[in-house]
């Protein structure tokens, strides 16, 4: 029989990808928060998934200990376990499953799996109580990129997401090609600040004026091109000998980085129209992006209002597990200890716009104003 929650602390697990984390939330409160990212990555320019599982292994342990301490909860406690299921690197993910449903069974607590990018949406809510649907929402990540409508918690709406690179990845890969470190996001946001944009001329991918809402390119993204448009501009500065591609880097990375807020302030402005909701919530590690976030609260104005999580909860983190684990819990979602890990977890309660009668009819009806 499985353990009920009946209250109490909950503790989140997170290790899809690169940072292990642990945290306590009770009430929508944050007691105590550890992350601990993996730097051995660097080196390779992205994610070697056997390094991050181990790394793991070896650090779990000590992370849930530390977040113990600081939130000054026992593990018996705890009123319940979330740990991330989904999506992410299928060893990183078995490693904080598989320790979270041996501390639920051994403590006989109830355990739950959430899915990585619904957690990416509550994360907000940790440091907003007005961050709760309605709102437009931007998921913006190294393997996701996903624009949707929440009508409530667990109901939404795809929009559109990325036919090829997630925006995160464009980032690594062009930073890469430029010869900036890793993450690629951080790195060319601190070079492009000393570059100037538009003395390079990139495509701004998807952004057709004939463009309507019946037609799936309207909300939809593509960054494999404007990916492939930086990399050739940058073999073209190579070839013409001298210093090369140096001293063109900080315009190059400010050209690549507007191109692409470019792109997602007018998918997301698209959205606001169509849904005729100006509440705007961002997730996801791009989410830290200062220029992304400047652009969108301007363009959205006195009138509109944006959310946007601190840079903590902007990356992986095991608070926004929690969060979302504590609203399944007192739903009354248990999982079992036949709980798995899946790499594709699909995104609970959304609905594709899979059918352009459906893309055109507008989300109006009800006032975008939380309930």
């Amino acid at each position: 029989m499985k353990p009920g929650w009946s209250g109490g602390p909950v503790l989140g697990v997170e290790s899809s990808c690169d940072e292990t984390s642990a945290a306590v939330v009770q009430d929508g409160r944050v007691l105590g928060h550890v992350i601990l990212s993996q730097d051995a990555h660097e080196r390779f320019g992205g994610v070697v998934p056997e390094i991050a599982a181990r790394a793991h292994l070896r650090q779990i342990d000590e992370v849930v200990a530390e977040t113990l301490t600081e939130a000054g909860v026992g593990p018996r406690e705890l009123g319940g376990i979330g740990v991330t299921a989904g999506p992410g690197l299928v060893g990183a993910l078995l490693v904080g499953l598989n320790w979270a449903k041996g501390f639920a069974w051994a403590l006989e607590k109830p355990l739950v799996g959430v899915q990585h990018m619904e957690a990416h949406l509550f994360a907000n809510s940790l440091e907003s109580q007005d961050a709760r649907p309605p709102f437009v929402a931007l998921l913006v990540s190294g393997g996701h990129t996903l624009l949707l409508h929440a009508a409530a918690w667990g109901s939404y709406t795809l929009l559109g997401q990325t036919r090829d690179d997630a925006v995160g990845e464009a980032f690594d890969k062009v930073a890469r090609r430029l010869g900036l470190g890793y993450p690629g996001g951080p790195e060319i946001e601190r070079v492009a600040r000393e570059g100037e944009p538009g003395r390079f001329k990139l495509p701004r991918p998807m952004l057709s004026a004939r463009h309507t809402p019946a037609d799936p390119a309207y909300f939809d993204f593509s960054f494999s091109g404007l990916k492939t448009a930086t990399a050739l501009l940058a073999a073209e500065l190579e070839s013409q000998g001298g210093t090369g591609l140096a001293p063109s880097v900080p315009d190059l990375a400010a050209e690549f980085q507007q191109a692409v807020v470019d792109t997602l302030v007018a998918k997301v402005l698209r959205a606001v129209e169509w849904t005729n909701c100006d509440r705007v919530l961002l997730g996801g590690g791009v989410a830290r992006n200062g220029p992304l976030r400047e652009r969108l609260s301007d363009a959205l104005g006195e009138s509109g209002r944006l959310y946007s999580p601190s840079p903590r909860l902007a990356t992986d983190n095991a608070a926004m597990v929690a969060c979302l684990a504590e609203h399944r819990l007192r739903a009354g979602e248990v999982a079992g200890l036949d709980l798995n890990a899946d790499p594709s977890l699909p995104f609970p309660g959304l609905t594709p716009l899979d059918s352009l009668a459906n893309r055109g009819v507008e989300l109006r009806g009800a006032p975008c104003i939380p309930s």
